[in-house]
C-alpha cells in the first residue's frame, strides 16, 4: 500500500510529465527564454495564473530597480539594540523597531506567542 507521501510524489511526477518546456519571449529585451516543465509545475502548485513575462536577467534587473530583488550574499541583516517592552532587558532584534510599537526580547516574544496560540 502506498503512503500519502508516495502517492503525492507519484501524482506530482505524473503531473510534471504533462508539462513540457516552452520557449517564451521576454517583454523587456525580446530574447527567448525557456519556461521549464519544472517551473510550470511550480506555477501550477502555487496556483499562479500567468506565465512569466521576463527572462531571468531582466527579472533580476527589474527587481533591483524596484528594490524587490532577493538579498545578495553581501546583504547585511539589520540588528538593532533595544530594550524589551515587557521585561526591560536589553536585547537585539533583526529589524528596525517602529516608533510607538512594543518590542520584545526572544523569551517574552515566545511567551506571548504561546499564550496567544492557546487562547
Amino acid at each position: 500500500m502506498l503512503g500519502a507521501e508516495d502517492e503525492r510524489n507519484g501524482w506530482r511526477k505524473q503531473l510534471s510529465m504533462e508539462f513540457q518546456d516552452k520557449v517564451l519571449k521576454c517583454i523587456d529585451c525580446g530574447a527567448d527564454f525557456v519556461f521549464t516543465a519544472g517551473e510550470q509545475l511550480f506555477f501550477h502548485d502555487k496556483q499562479f495564473k500567468n506565465e512569466p513575462k521576463r527572462c531571468k536577467a531582466c527579472k533580476t534587473k527589474r527587481g533591483s530597480a524596484l528594490g524587490t530583488a532577493a538579498p545578495s550574499s553581501n546583504h547585511q541583516k539589520v540588528e538593532t539594540r533595544t530594550v524589551c517592552s515587557q521585561c526591560g532587558k536589553e536585547t537585539t532584534v533583526p529589524f528596525k523597531p517602529t516608533q510607538g510599537r512594543p518590542v520584545f526580547c526572544r523569551e517574552c516574544f515566545q511567551t506571548r506567542r504561546t499564550a496567544a496560540a492557546s487562547a
